[in-house]
């Protein structure tokens, strides 16, 4: 990030507003996109920075012409005092413009430079102590209030001297007019909004997100909204013959919770969409103990029951017309005498006999008997989302969520709101192959793990398609690789991510239409 300043009046003016801001708590800020070619001369303000700039007498674009050439997207340039309401003002290059959807890297490059340019801006300001943020709409609010709001999020529960925090709006240059970009913008920040939610979810230490906790905490979020909310306990769970579930709990001493959300805007004749969003809020693998190296990490077990909450809040904010159930098992998965051994063999709610090889494979035990409870609500389609397998982690790193479909076209969708959205999906196969290898054992039905070389992440999805009636359309997400801590998108800090919660919005909201 560098300052630059065009000339003695220029300087002059900066020098007069840093000092009034010493006696006003309010530093305001404005964040403005132009277009640009890395190592190439010349530039074009977005239409927003265009109208601004004429406001200053041309000083923007004035002041850019010593940094002409090295406008590169995503690195925002800083400049103070260009009026006495603004602080200072970051300028940012969005790139090359309208470059449209890149298929191969399966992106709406417009839309992510939006994001991260938004992003970059906003925190050049708010490290130069301003705390309140105009940001300009580049061409997209929507992408714009994303990228702001998730560029300045960071996850600060447990520090005992918290940042102080940064308000962020729409820039207006018409006063009192309302125009489209406000509402795309409001929807942005609802989006934006409810990944921060599952980033603070997921990143909570397990001490203080127990399953009892979690279940208190969705009861919060949806406190003021229209969702019906039903925490059962283990006597319902057991009353269910939940068996799998309850197996994984068996050797912590926090009592198991299964959360049921249930949202209707829509046609109350359209079956629901049902997801399924694994919750073990630790996990240490049981007695097949995990290594400690990075255990802390399984704090953010429950990634797929917290993206599930956080996208149905932006959902219910907006009064999406869509009909939608969230199930949600929530446990530990701990080593104790009383932990389930591997060998041993439960029965799920739909009959069928499972042995658990592994108890580190715990989240398909669960997720087997919140599918099972799924099919009862005659679904339009099953989702199960869930940190499932290391081995995805290992096929995709964190570049997208891993997919499995029995339908191209419920897959064609979630691929183009992964697109808009900016969270990438790909698609792995349901083969057979992958099935016979849990499926073909002389004493029970099914193996919680495959006997083959390889193929983990495929073999645990054919154990979940193992507990969803043919006849119903299912969606299986494995996010292990998404969901963090570690992160390289731009506009999010270290930390859990909170993906692919907007894939997840976009992808119900096409329901709607």
């Amino acid at each position: 990030m560098a300052v630059f300043f065009k000339c003695s009046r220029f300087v002059r003016l900066s020098s007069v507003n840093i000092r009034q801001t010493r006696f006003n708590s309010t530093r305001r800020g404005l964040v403005l996109g132009l277009y640009s070619e890395k190592n190439k001369e010349g530039f074009e303000l977005s239409p927003s920075a265009s109208k601004y700039n004429q406001h200053v007498d041309g000083k923007i674009s004035e002041a850019l012409q010593f940094v002409n050439g090295h406008l590169e997207p995503g690195k925002p340039f800083l400049f103070w005092g260009p009026d006495s309401h603004y602080t200072a003002v970051a300028v940012v290059s969005l790139g090359k413009k309208c470059q449209g959807i890149n298929f191969q890297e399966q992106i709406d490059q417009d839309k992510e430079a939006v994001r991260i340019a938004a992003s970059a801006g906003c925190r050049a300001l708010q490290n130069a102590g301003i705390n309140t943020i105009s940001v300009d709409d580049m061409g997209n609010a929507e992408a714009a209030a994303e990228g702001s709001t998730l560029g300045l999020w960071k996850f600060q529960e447990c520090k005992s001297k918290k940042q102080s925090p940064t308000e962020i709006g729409l820039l207006s240059l018409n006063k009192g007019q309302t125009t489209p970009a406000g509402s795309e913008w409001n929807y942005g920040v609802s989006k934006a909004n409810a990944q921060n939610l599952a980033r603070r979810l997921t990143d909570m230490p397990s001490n203080l997100m127990t399953p009892t906790i979690f279940a208190e905490n969705v009861k919060e979020i949806f406190e003021s909204l229209d969702v019906c909310v039903a925490v059962h306990d283990e006597d319902w769970i057991k009353e269910k013959s939940m068996n799998s579930f309850l197996s994984v709990t068996k050797g912590s001493t926090e009592p198991a919770k299964f959360v049921e959300l249930s949202y209707s805007r829509g046609d109350e004749k359209v079956r629901p969409i049902v997801l399924v969003g694994k919750g073990v809020t630790f996990d240490t693998g049981g007695i097949s103990l995990k290594p400690s190296k990075a255990m802390d990490e399984m704090r953010g077990d429950m990634g797929g029951a917290a993206t599930c909450v956080a996208a149905l809040q932006c959902i219910a904010n907006c009064r999406v017309k869509v009909n939608v159930k969230v199930l949600i098992p929530l446990c530990e998965n701990m080593p104790s005498g009383s932990a389930t051994k591997p060998g041993d063999i439960v029965k799920a709610a739909n009959g069928k006999t499972i042995c658990v090889n592994n108890t580190d494979a715990e989240g398909r035990l669960i997720l087997a008997d919140g599918l099972c409870y799924a099919a009862g609500f005659d679904p339009k389609m099953i989702m199960s989302v869930a940190t499932l397998t290391g081995a995805m982690r290992v096929a995709l790193g964190d570049g997208a969520t891993g997919v499995f479909s029995t339908s191209d076209d419920l897959y064609k969708k979630l691929e183009q709101a992964g697109t808009y959205a900016g969270d990438r999906v790909w698609r792995f196969p349901f083969w057979k192959q992958y099935k016979t290898e849990i499926t073909k054992q002389p004493g029970y039905d099914v193996n919680n793990i495959g006997k083959g070389v390889g193929g983990g992440s495929c073999t645990a999805a054919a154990f979940l398609k193992e507990f969803v009636p043919e006849c119903v359309d299912y969606l299986h997400l494995d996010i292990a690789g998404v969901c963090g801590p570690a992160t390289d998108i731009p506009y999010l800090h270290k930390g859990m991510t909170g993906r692919p919660t907007r894939t997840l919005i976009e992808f119900m909201r096409m329901h709607s239409k």
